[in-house]
């Protein structure tokens, strides 16, 4: 699980985010990217969106979500992409091609997404 630290929850922030329109996506997820930190020492903050559009079922959307909180807990540690450091907040929403996705699947497209957007 993410650290209270690392969890993006105001809805303004969401807001701010998505009107940044700073997006990077492929066929499993879209991210979107807030904006650039202006000092190091504050943490990123994530969120997670799956819609009822991606699946009617409320467990299968959560597992969507652990999937995605997993992988990025994981860079997080390994601290092995140094892009994901330069933003403020990151927003990851889930595609329907997700719902058959494996955990492999889903966290190649994350490294991927998040490595190609340079600053």
């Amino acid at each position: 699980m993410l650290s209270q630290q690392n969890r993006l929850k105001k809805y303004s922030a969401f807001i701010a985010t998505y009107k940044l329109k700073n997006i990077a996506a492929d066929n499993i997820m879209c991210i979107y990217f807030g904006k650039e930190k202006t000092s190091s020492d504050a943490a990123v903050k994530f969120a997670f969106v799956v819609s009822k559009k991606i699946h009617k079922r409320a467990v299968v959307r959560n597992r969507i979500k652990r999937l995605m909180r997993e992988s990025i807990r994981l860079i997080l540690k390994e601290n092995s992409i140094q892009n994901i450091n330069n933003y403020m907040s990151v927003i990851c929403v889930a595609k329907p091609s997700s719902v058959n996705a494996d955990f492999y699947q889903i966290d190649s497209s994350i490294k991927r997404l998040i490595s190609s957007k340079v600053l």
